[in-house]
């Protein structure tokens, strides 16, 4: 039955009650639910297994179901976090997330069993879920609405034999124990997690980093700073450029209008840099040259720990004014910025926190430069390469057009005794610039002109352009 065929029988049949008319609606409208949840139960395998285990056949259950009685891999079965990979990684190949009226739940389908664990932190509230290192095709997964309990999430490669998804929270939370269905009806191994509604104290009381994970953390970053510091090239009478390229594995930063993932380009723009600068006899230092995610104090680490002469960070920027364009470059400032220049100070600084760093007992990180501010010779320097640095990419792009040297409290440039400068390629947020910026050519200009500013800055004769494939 139609609107329209409704519509008619009121024309041909006046005699009908409005009551009547009424009645009609409602049973179309539950007619047409019905069928919806008819289709989406057909559609939803977890949803029919929870079905299955209730008390009834209509009544769901109201606690987790046992896997259904075939063979699981034995406890301790797959790749465990931190193990260097043996053969094919595992693969992520779908992940969403249900919002239901008492829970959320949280499905993953890989292609072979994984060893995971999930735990919650505090303040900002997240949920950070551990695994091996996996393969991500999840293509566009679905975003949850961001009115549930669940605001946003990230996944990507955390540290080699890592990966992990950290679930941004709009309220608190308690973590189910995961179940883990067997590969069944064209699935891969599914592992389901479900966040219940809890309340403020009882979250923080569970929140917090296992002790043997905290062990982990702090043990990758000493080994990371003893390498970098182990692995610093010997002058030879080269100068040290430390590139680093913002963001990267579970911190995609900024999504351009056109799909481009800042971190994606950072690091094309800096695997470029790099090529023009060994090119011209420079000695480079990657933070890192991958699609791996790097903590903020690592990145000033390695470039202490290389006795860096210059630091430059690649970056791209965002604003909701998407009329906003041009490259603009930031240096460390003494605590006082603009509203703009501290909105993007907060969100660079964010990406520890975006990907689930441990912390705790950690002071601001850009607390020591600010308190002491006697390094005038470093920041002056940091200034000095800005200016030559905008003066040569003005000749081959655009800048932004309201004072394109900026300063902020960035927590990548704090280092003392090494001048850092951090440049915002462009806005992704403005057509034309993430259209350029996903260009080969504009990148290798760029590029060149940045090794211009580099030369000036040593006072060195530049050669001719190197060609940059």
């Amino acid at each position: 039955m139609s609107m329209l065929f409704l519509t008619e029988l009121i024309r041909s049949r006046p005699v009908l009650t409005y009551k009547r008319v009424v009645a009609g609606c409602l049973l179309v409208s539950a007619l047409c639910a019905a069928a919806a949840l008819q289709a989406d139960a057909a559609d939803d395998a977890i949803g029919r297994l929870m079905h299955s285990q209730g008390p009834s056949a209509e009544e769901p259950a109201k606690s987790l179901p046992l896997a259904p009685p075939k063979p699981l891999p034995p406890a301790g079965a797959g790749p465990s976090v931190g193990a260097k990979p043996q053969g094919p990684l595992p693969i992520v190949m779908s992940a969403r997330i249900g919002e239901h009226q008492d829970r959320t739940r949280l499905v993953i389908e890989l292609s072979d069993p994984v060893n995971l664990r999930a735990f919650s932190l505090a303040n900002p509230d997240r949920v950070v879920i551990d695994m091996p290192e996996v393969s991500w095709r999840l293509g566009a997964p679905p975003r949850p609405s961001g009115f549930g309990a669940v605001k946003s999430y990230h996944y990507g490669q955390f540290r080699v034999g890592n990966s992990r998804m950290v679930i941004d929270l709009n309220q608190p939370v308690t973590v189910s124990d995961t179940l883990v269905l067997p590969p069944s009806a064209g699935f891969g191994y599914r592992v389901v997690l479900d966040l219940f509604p809890t309340t403020r104290p009882k979250f923080d009381a569970q929140a917090g980093w296992p002790a043997d994970l905290k062990k982990r953390e702090s043990d990758a970053e000493k080994l990371a700073a003893l390498i970098a510091a182990q692995q610093a090239p010997a002058a030879g009478g080269k100068r040290v450029i430390v590139l680093d390229p913002g963001h990267g594995g579970l911190d995609a930063g900024t999504t351009g209008v056109n799909g481009l993932m800042e971190k994606d380009l950072a690091l094309a723009e800096a695997l470029k840099l790099a090529r023009v600068l060994r090119g011209r006899g420079y000695s480079v230092v990657m933070t890192r040259d991958n699609d791996t995610f790097i903590p903020l104090r690592q990145r000033v680490a390695i470039a202490r720990g290389n006795r860096a002469d210059l630091f430059i960070a690649l970056h791209a920027d965002s604003n909701p004014d998407s009329t906003i364009t041009g490259t603009s470059i930031y240096t460390l400032n003494d605590g006082r910025s603009d509203r703009e220049a501290g909105a993007l100070a907060k969100r660079e600084n964010q990406s520890d926190i975006i990907a689930g760093v441990d912390l705790s007992g950690e002071n601001n990180p850009v607390a020591p430069i600010l308190i002491n501010l006697a390094q005038r010779d470093t920041r002056n320097r940091s200034s000095e390469f800005a200016a030559n640095a905008l003066k040569s990419i003005g000749q081959v792009t655009d800048l932004l057009a309201r004072s394109p040297h900026r300063s902020a409290s960035l927590a990548v440039l704090v280092a003392p005794d090494v001048p850092a400068v951090l440049i915002e390629l462009g806005y992704l947020s403005n057509s034309g610039d993430a259209a350029q910026m996903n260009s080969d050519s504009w990148r290798t200009k760029v590029a060149q002109a940045v090794a211009d500013a580099v030369d000036a800055q040593f006072a060195r004769v530049p050669g001719p352009s190197q060609a940059v494939r």
